[in-house]
């Protein structure tokens, strides 16, 4: 063996580390956009959306309707939530989109009574639905960044279901 094959397993060794970072970069990558795929099917929603036209959403894996949208013109990801009283926004996506309390409440939950900020948002988009005024709470204790769109926002709105879709019009 020559002093000059140092170098080479050197470099050979690098590129072959190299080469598998890379793969696992695409990898993760790819899984990652079916797996966000998989939660929200109609991620591309706002880019469809034609003015006058209904919202049309498609269910996800787990069966819940889940779409982006706009909180006082701030991008969120909505989960609809027919049995939410109000819009519920988990207090660390309040905090990125500036959002503000106004007094504190109490409501009831699946999982008992909570300590939540009443607040009014100036506007709420999904799709090419736009209302002001709506009425929200902002719960400390939901861990992860979907905004439940409850009937405070929904029931300005006829839902029909058919299959694996649900449209709304205003």
């Amino acid at each position: 063996m020559s002093d000059q094959d140092g170098p080479r397993k050197g470099l050979a060794k690098s590129f072959f580390y190299l080469s598998w970072i890379c793969l696992l970069g695409v990898l993760y990558l790819v899984f990652g956009n079916v797996l966000e795929s998989r939660y929200n099917p109609n991620k591309d929603l706002n880019s469809r959306q034609q003015a006058g036209k209904p919202v049309v959403l498609t269910r996800n894996k787990q069966g819940h309707y889940v779409a982006p949208g706009l909180i006082n013109q701030q991008p969120v990801i909505f989960l609809l939530d027919t049995g939410a009283t109000n819009v519920s926004v988990p207090a660390s996506v309040a905090g990125k989109i500036g959002l503000q309390g106004q007094a504190w409440g109490k409501v009831q939950t699946a999982n008992g009574t909570i300590d939540i900020q009443v607040t009014t948002l100036d506007s709420i988009s999904l799709g090419n639905i736009t209302q002001t005024g709506v009425r929200a709470n902002i719960n400390p204790y939901m861990d992860d960044n979907t905004v439940l769109l409850g009937m405070s926002f929904l029931r300005h709105l006829e839902l029909t279901q058919r299959g694996n879709t649900l449209t709304l019009k205003p």
